[in-house]
């Protein structure tokens, strides 16, 4: 028999990612009693866990919310006021107020001085019990609709119903059946999901076997996308923050193509043609007698990816940077400058697995997180169409969003 688990002045969070806890510990801070996490999943906070390689790339060290904004693809003109209401500082001493330090790195991202993501899971749960939340696991949601008193009425996978006066949904994106389900029970319309970082399946002789190799300084365009940060090599083609930037700029238009599309890999980081040229002038006068294939001109350039590079540029073991010809220097400044290659395909990106696509924004009221169409229905994070490339963006704005919606809900109910 279904039953009522709580009464109907409770708040329903559908999802236990970062949104979710957030949302759901705000309502609670401000005093709403009976606030239920339901999870689908065996463990709350999965994605919390996976991320950064398991350390957890909380936010970024952006501090002016016209910047902060910039980091969204979807979501950049929407999120500009949310920003002025909680960006990363307050982030920063909401967990520092709860005893977790952050540290930030050279390229902005921070993570708890731990380096251990168990820290960030550990202080969102643990506050959750001090506040009374309570949330289940393997627990997901069949059907949302409305009961009496204008209250909801959610059924779980069990069968069991509960009551409650609001809902946030917080299903982490909307990429399976079961995270759009209460949106279409609730007749709530959204972007289609597509994969928004995501690495590039890239099958080139000039890759094979590199995996791991890394170039700190690159840029990388496609068509009129671009990015530039660091480029990892993998088994099936490449990665790193730059490539990520670029599948996140350009997620709906690499996605219309098939994933089948041309890059060009500017290696050097923009030094430009010029400035490469007199690095070979610099090796001409200064180690004539040394072999090309040796060493690159580029400081701390990787040697094996250079042998590649100089191969297809036509460059062999004998040839030394005297007698390297005109020929030879030109398609050393190809590779070099504007490497072309084609993608075949894409490969999910674990740790950072991020959809564009969600709800639609003009159907939010963005100062509260509230449907404009379902009065007292909730919404925080991944489940709108705001999506941040690499580098805790995302992260950001689930905080955001999460603390906006649990502080409208708690007005509300209090």
């Amino acid at each position: 028999m279904p039953f009522n688990l709580f009464p109907v002045s409770s708040v329903v969070v559908i999802g236990g990612g970062a949104a979710g806890f957030f949302g759901a510990i705000t309502c609670a801070e401000h005093g709403v009693k009976d606030v239920l996490i339901l999870e689908r999943g065996p463990e709350v906070l999965d994605k919390v866990r996976i991320s950064g390689g398991g350390r957890c790339n909380v936010t970024h060290a952006c501090f002016e919310p016209t910047d902060l904004v910039e980091s969204y693809p979807r979501g950049r003109t929407s999120l500009l006021g949310p920003f002025y209401h909680w960006q990363a500082s307050q982030t920063i001493e909401w967990f520092e107020s709860r005893g977790v330090s952050l540290k930030t790195e050279q390229d902005g991202r921070m993570f708890p001085v731990t380096d251990d993501s168990q820290t960030i899971i550990g202080c969102l749960t643990g506050a959750a019990r001090e506040l009374g939340i309570t949330y289940r696991t393997r627990c997901g949601v069949k059907k949302v609709g409305l009961g009496a008193a204008d209250n909801f009425r959610v059924e779980t996978g069990s069968g069991e119903e509960l009551d409650a006066s609001a809902i946030l949904v917080a299903t982490g994106g909307i990429r399976s059946g079961a995270a759009r389900k209460p949106l279409a029970d609730l007749g709530h319309a959204f972007e289609p999901p597509v994969p928004s970082l995501f690495t590039f399946q890239i099958k080139d002789e000039r890759l094979e076997d590199l995996q791991g190799v890394s170039v700190a300084n690159s840029s990388v365009r496609a068509g009129k996308l671009a990015s530039e940060g660091p480029i990892l090599i993998t088994h099936r083609g490449l990665s790193g923050p730059a490539i990520l930037k670029l599948s996140a700029l350009g997620a709906r238009e690499l996605a219309a193509r098939d994933y089948q599309f041309g890059i060009r890999v500017d290696w050097t980081g923009g030094k430009g043609a010029d400035a490469f040229a007199a690095m070979i002038r610099k090796e001409r006068r200064g180690h004539g007698a040394r072999k090309v294939m040796t060493r690159s001109p580029l400081p701390q350039f990787p040697r094996r990816l250079w042998e590649r590079l100089a191969t297809a540029a036509g460059v062999t073991e004998l040839t030394s940077w005297s007698n390297l010809t005109r020929d030879q220097e030109r398609g050393l400044a190809d590779q070099l400058l504007d490497g072309r290659f084609e993608v075949g395909g894409k490969s999910l990106n674990k740790d950072e697995f991020v959809t564009c696509g969600g709800v639609r924004l003009p159907d939010v009221n963005l100062k509260r997180m509230e449907s404009k169409l379902v009065p007292g229905l909730y919404f925080a994070g991944e489940v709108l169409d705001i999506d941040g490339i690499t580098g805790g963006f995302n992260f950001q704005s689930a905080w955001t969003t999460g603390r906006i919606a649990g502080e409208a809900i708690a007005q509300t109910l209090r």
